[in-house]
């Protein structure tokens, strides 16, 4: 038997007709999608396959990945029939490879993620929130100007650290576009705003934390069948 990690994406990989092959090839892909608007009292095959104003949106965006993600986790796991030794997802992702361990049905999921989505989009009214990807910085150097520039009144955050010379800071979109140059005359290779609607991963969320926790508590199970890195800690 073959020995399989299963990574799953964040939020920022959406894109209108991701997962369409599975919708239209396999019933059992089918049937997630129907099973998940009916969970919502959402049309997910119009979210996913039909050109539209709201999978950009936090709270939809979200449900949408998840969905798909644990589509393509149902089929891998029907065609070869075996687990993980472990899982792991990029922030959003992390939810994904909690269901594809068992931890949390994947229905519950998606609810969780919907509304995990609502609180952030909650806690990011009235802020204008963005988030940047920077290529060719040191992690040192994004905080060090991040942390002079709130000292300056700017509300901006390193907070994914992706890998030594990718991180993407978060905060005040309109903050985030007067530090491109900034960035680039310290190095950075490339500044872009990525397409997101919140500013994840950083103290602007705060108020999330505590009515997500509740659905936490609800759906997620005691018993997982592998375990899953941990966004925070890189720990399992």
């Amino acid at each position: 038997m073959s020995k399989n990690i299963f990574i799953f994406p964040g939020q920022g990989s959406q894109k209108v007709g991701m997962g369409k092959d599975f919708y239209d090839n396999d019933e059992l892909a089918h049937e997630m999608v129907d099973k998940a608007s009916e969970r919502l009292d959402l049309d997910f095959a119009k979210l996913l396959f039909e050109e539209n104003d709201k999978l950009e949106l936090t709270e939809f965006t979200q449900p949408a990945i998840l969905l798909v993600s644990s589509i393509a986790h149902a089929l891998f796991i029907k065609e070869y029939k075996n687990n993980p030794l472990m899982a792991l997802g990029h922030s959003l992702g992390e939810f994904s490879a909690l269901s594809a361990v068992g931890a949390i049905d994947y229905l519950d999921a998606i609810e969780l993620v919907h509304k995990r989505g609502l609180f952030m989009k909650e806690a990011c009214e009235g802020i204008n929130a963005g988030m940047m990807a920077l290529i060719g910085l040191s992690d040192e150097s994004v905080e060090d100007i991040t942390a002079k520039q709130r000292e300056n009144g700017k509300k901006v955050w390193a907070a994914n650290y992706n890998c030594d010379g990718q991180i993407v800071v978060a905060g005040n979109k309109d903050d985030l576009s007067s530090l491109e140059t900034i960035f680039k005359e310290a190095g950075a290779k490339r500044a872009l705003l990525l397409n997101m609607s919140v500013a994840s991963h950083c103290p602007l969320l705060q108020k999330a934390i505590v009515p997500l926790g509740e659905y936490l508590e609800k759906y997620i199970k005691d018993s997982f069948l592998a375990p899953v890195v941990s966004n925070a800690t890189a720990d399992l």
